[in-house]
């Protein structure tokens, strides 16, 4: 059997994706939990007196917390298996990557398992995210500095 009889019989075998399905339940999915971070925006802001420019690192790290507690009753792996990238490409994801990997690594103990492995997937988005905030403040000082933008 060669290489394009083989791709043939996977395509006559393999089940076809549902395509438009996926993508209605990631954008339904990933609208919801923007939805959900916009709700605890306006909490922040009407019960803690945050602004809207202040009220961003609160509603971040109160998303990645619930994702990372749901990802500790497993509850996150379900609503990632049925909206797929829905639940991937918010904040959430972020929080749902590291608790995983912790997880992962929980029986070769706390040092060499859950510290080794809980930034196996985020580190490199930790890493970027520097790296590109060191960037854009550096040409913002720029701008800055020949007086095109202002603080």
């Amino acid at each position: 059997m060669n290489e394009q009889q083989y791709n043939t019989l996977k395509e006559q075998i393999s089940p076809k994706t549902p395509l438009a399905i996926n993508c209605l339940k990631a954008f339904v999915v990933g609208g919801i939990i923007c939805c959900v971070g916009q709700a605890i925006s306006f909490f922040y802001m009407i019960f803690f007196d945050f602004t809207e420019k202040t009220v961003g690192n609160p509603t971040v790290a109160t998303m990645v917390f619930l994702a990372m507690l749901l990802t500790g009753f497993g509850l996150y792996r379900k609503l990632g298996q049925f909206a797929g990238a829905g639940s991937a490409v918010p904040v959430t994801g972020f929080g749902n990557a590291v608790v995983s990997s912790a997880i992962e690594g929980k029986s070769e103990g706390f040092v060499l398992g859950v510290g080794s492995n809980m930034f196996k997937l985020a580190g490199s988005v930790i890493l970027f995210g520097v790296v590109s905030a060191f960037f854009v403040t550096l040409v913002k000082l720029i701008l800055v500095s020949v007086g095109v933008v202002s603080w």
